[in-house]
C-alpha cells in the first residue's frame, strides 16, 4: 500500500518495502505492473457489490434492499469524496507530525499519468480509492434494519473524512506517524478492518437495539445470497492484498498464496469449532469463517509464509467465532458481526503479524518475535501500539461524528417504519413480490 510519491524523499527501506525493482526503474512506468493494479483495482471494486450480497442475505426479507443499498450507494459517494478532498488528505504531503496529508492534490490536482513509482499516479490513486469505498461500508453491517438512509450517508462522508483518511495517511503515506514508528500493516488490518470493527460497535451502541432483538428470531432471510456474497469477497481480496504490492512481482504471488490459505484455514476453523460446541456446522458460519481468515491474514499478508498463515487463519476463525457470541453475553445487537469478525480479527492479524513477519518474505519488512532473537518483542510492542492507537482514534470520532448526527437529523427509523420494513418505507420498493 506504501508508494513513492513523485517529488519526495522516501526512507530506503520503505522504498523497498513496495517494490525492489522501482530502484532500477524510478519513475517508469512499467506495462506489466500497470496491468497487474487494473485488475487489482477491479477485484478491490468487485467486494464492494459482494459486501452488499453477503450483507443483504442475512438480514430480513424486508430490509434487503435497504442493506444492499448501504453498499452500493457507497460506491458512488464515497468515489466522490475521495476525488475531492478524501486522496489529499490520505496521501497529499505530509502537513505535520505524520497525522494527515495537505491539500496539493484537491479535486486530484496534480494527479495525472506520469509514473509513481512503475505505475501511473492515477491509478495508484483509483486503487487507494477503492479501499476509501469499502471500508466505511463494512460498518453498516452493525445497524442495518435500523439506521436512516440519510444519517448513513451523512455519517459515510464524515467518518471517511475524519476516520478513514487520518488512518490511510499515519499507516501508509512515506511521512506517516505509525508507519515511521516502525508498524507494519500490509493491506489494510488497523485501517480498514479495526478502525470499520471498533466503529461498527460503538454505532451499535450508540443505535440501540433492534425492536425484539433478543426475543423473537431474527435468522438470515436467504444465505445462498450471503455465500456468493462471500465468494465474490474472497475472489476480491487477491487484489485487495496481493494488489498491495503495486506491482507484478514476486511479493504479489506471497500475498495472494498466503491471502488464499489463511481464508481457508478460517473456514475449517470456525466450522469445526461450531461442530464441536453447537453440534451442527453451518454454511452461514464457513461464510463468515472465510471471510475472519481473510480479515486476519490482511495485515500480514507482505510479511508472513504460508505456513504462517495457515496459523493465522486458524487462530482468526476460531477467535471470532468466539468474539461474535460475545454480544450475546453482553447485550450489544452488532446485527451481522462487524465487530465480531473485522474488529477481532483485525487485531488477532495486527498482533499476530508481530509475531511471524519475517525478512524471508518482505527484506526490507522486519522480524517478528518467531524470527528474531535480537530484537525481541520489539515490531509485537508496535503492533500492539498501533492497535490502542487506531482502536482509540476510531471510538472517539465515530462517538463524535453519531452524536453530532443523532443531535441534529437523528440516527434511527421510527419504530413503525422499522416493524414495516425499511425497504418499502424508505426506498419504496421490495426486493420479492409474491
Amino acid at each position: 500500500m506504501r508508494s513513492p510519491i513523485k517529488g519526495k524523499s522516501i526512507p530506503l527501506f520503505l522504498f523497498l518495502l513496495v517494490q525492489p525493482a522501482l530502484l532500477l526503474a524510478a519513475d517508469t512506468i512499467d506495462p506489466a505492473d500497470t496491468a497487474w493494479m487494473l485488475v487489482a483495482t477491479g477485484l478491490v471494486l468487485l467486494m464492494t457489490p459482494g459486501l452488499a450480497l453477503f450483507y443483504g442475505g442475512m438480514v430480513r426479507s424486508q430490509n434487503v434492499l435497504s442493506a444492499v443499498m448501504h453498499s452500493l450507494f457507497a460506491i458512488g459517494i464515497m468515489s466522490i469524496q475521495w476525488y475531492v478532498i478524501g486522496y489529499t488528505l490520505s496521501w497529499g504531503d505530509d502537513t505535520g507530525f505524520g497525522l494527515f496529508g495537505g491539500l496539493n492534490y484537491l479535486f486530484l490536482n496534480g494527479v495525472g499519468m506520469e509514473a509513481n513509482g512503475t505505475i501511473p499516479h492515477v491509478l495508484f490513486m483509483m486503487f487507494q480509492g477503492m479501499f476509501a469505498v469499502i471500508t466505511p461500508a463494512l460498518i453498516a453491517g452493525a445497524v442495518v434494519e435500523r439506521i436512516k438512509f440519510s444519517s448513513w450517508v451523512v455519517f459515510m462522508l464524515l467518518w471517511g473524512t475524519l476516520v478513514y483518511d487520518p488512518l490511510c495517511h499515519m499507516v501508509w503515506h512515506p511521512d506517516g506517524f505509525l508507519l515511521n514508528r516502525g508498524g507494519l500493516d500490509f493491506a489494510g488490518g488497523l485501517v480498514v478492518h479495526i478502525s470499520s470493527g471498533v466503529s461498527a460497535l460503538v454505532l451499535a451502541i450508540m443505535i440501540g437495539k433492534r425492536i425484539s432483538y433478543g426475543k423473537v428470531p431474527m435468522p438470515p432471510h436467504n444465505l445462498v445470497l450471503t455465500v456468493l456474497g462471500a465468494a465474490l469477497l474472497w475472489f476480491g481480496w487477491f487484489g485487495f492484498n496481493a494488489g498491495s504490492a503495486l506491482a507484478a512481482n514476486a511479493l504479489s504471488a506471497n500475498a495472494l498464496v498466503v491471502t488464499h490459505i489463511s481464508a481457508a484455514a478460517g473456514l475449517v476453523a470456525w466450522v469445526v469449532a461450531e461442530w464441536i460446541i453447537v453440534r451442527k456446522p453451518s454454511v452461514l458460519g464457513a461464510a463468515s469463517g472465510l471471510v475472519a481468515g481473510l480479515v486476519a491474514i490482511t495485515p500480514g499478508s507482505g510479511f508472513v509464509t504460508a505456513s504462517s498463515a495457515i496459523i493465522i487463519g486458524l487462530t482468526g476463525g476460531f477467535i471470532c467465532f468466539l468474539g461474535v457470541r460475545i454480544k450475546v453475553k453482553l447485550g450489544f445487537d452488532d446485527s451481522l458481526d462487524v465487530f465480531g469478525v473485522h474488529g477481532i480479527g483485525g487485531i488477532v492479524g495486527a498482533l499476530l503479524t508481530g509475531l511471524f513477519a519475517t525478512r524471508l518474505v518482505n527484506p526490507a519488512g522486519a522480524d517478528g518475535v518467531f524470527y528474531s532473537l535480537s530484537s525481541g518483542f520489539g515490531l509485537f510492542l508496535e503492533q500492539l501500539f498501533g492497535v490502542v492507537f487506531t482502536i482509540i482514534y476510531a471510538v472517539v470520532f465515530t462517538w463524535v461524528i453519531a452524536k453530532l448526527i443523532d443531535k441534529t437529523i437523528g440516527l434511527r427509523v421510527p419504530d413503525e417504519t422499522e416493524i414495516l420494513g425499511l425497504d418499502g418505507t424508505l426506498h419504496g420498493e421490495q426486493a420479492y413480490h409474491s
